[in-house]
């Protein structure tokens, strides 16, 4: 039976779509492990988007906090915002309070990835 590993990402520009590319293609190198990309929901409006000048989003599914229950282990991307993690990102987490509380995704192995803008951008302390 194959492992299955959820790379979450969330990337307003595509830079951080683009590690998650890269790096699922070097998980899905290994034996037995299954890969699948997701992101998480997009919150500020179109309008917005635009004046940001930010490129559609990809075809890559919109993940939900349950749906994490079924991953063996989670690696999770998002830009650095000032030293944190953007605010997409982390509405994202903190809407997976329960699945935290009653202990769903306890024992699953995560780690992080990010990218910054600049040296100095945040990324000291974005981790």
């Amino acid at each position: 039976m194959a492992t299955k590993l959820y790379i979450v990402y969330y990337s307003m520009y595509g830079h951080v779509e683009k590690l998650a590319q890269e790096i699922k293609k070097g998980a899905e190198s290994i034996e037995g492990v299954e890969v699948k990309l997701w992101q998480v929901p997009e919150i500020l409006p179109e309008e917005v988007l635009g004046k940001m000048k930010a490129p559609p989003k990809s075809d890559v599914p919109i993940i939900t906090p349950n749906e994490l229950t079924e991953a063996d282990g989670f690696l999770f991307g998002f830009p650095t915002r000032f030293g944190m993690m953007a605010g997409q990102f982390k509405l994202f987490m903190d809407s997976t309070g329960d699945l935290w509380c009653t202990q769903k995704l306890a024992g699953k192995p995560a780690g992080i990835f990010y990218s910054t803008a600049c040296q100095g951008g945040g990324q000291e302390t974005t981790a």
